[in-house]
């Protein structure tokens, strides 16, 4: 028997260029997909823990405020120095039952472009 050379057209196995750089291009389209994602993901983390940090604070300063004999119509501040880049302003008002008193507390953060607002009614 004798042996025969092997056809040019016959594949020997492995890929070829052209195969690799499809799967690397499909690789990297993946990569970045998550990247995005997970990056999209951590600034909603980031958003919602700045949110409950705002809301804690809040409820801490209407606690304070509630405390106090008089309210004034408004007041405001800061929570320096634990928290300096949050705001909060406090404002009073009658409500239209007679001998209730509306407050609303907003806290604020990154220089006023975020807030949350509380609101408590309180009996004189």
């Amino acid at each position: 028997m004798t042996r025969r050379a092997p056809s040019p057209c016959r594949r020997e196995g492995g890929f070829t260029l052209l195969e690799v750089m499809i799967a690397l291009a499909i690789m990297a389209g993946v990569v970045f997909t998550v990247i995005g994602a997970v990056n999209h993901h951590l600034a909603i983390v980031e958003r919602d823990r700045r949110e409950t940090v705002a809301v804690l604070l809040a409820r801490q300063k209407l606690a304070e405020l509630e405390e106090e004999k008089e309210l004034p119509e408004k007041r405001e501040g800061t929570f320096a120095p634990a928290r300096p880049e949050f705001a909060w302003e406090m404002t009073a008002a009658p409500t239209e039952p007679a001998g209730l008193r509306r407050m609303t507390l907003t806290v604020s953060w990154d220089n006023g472009k975020r807030s949350v607002a509380l609101v408590r009614y309180l009996a004189p």
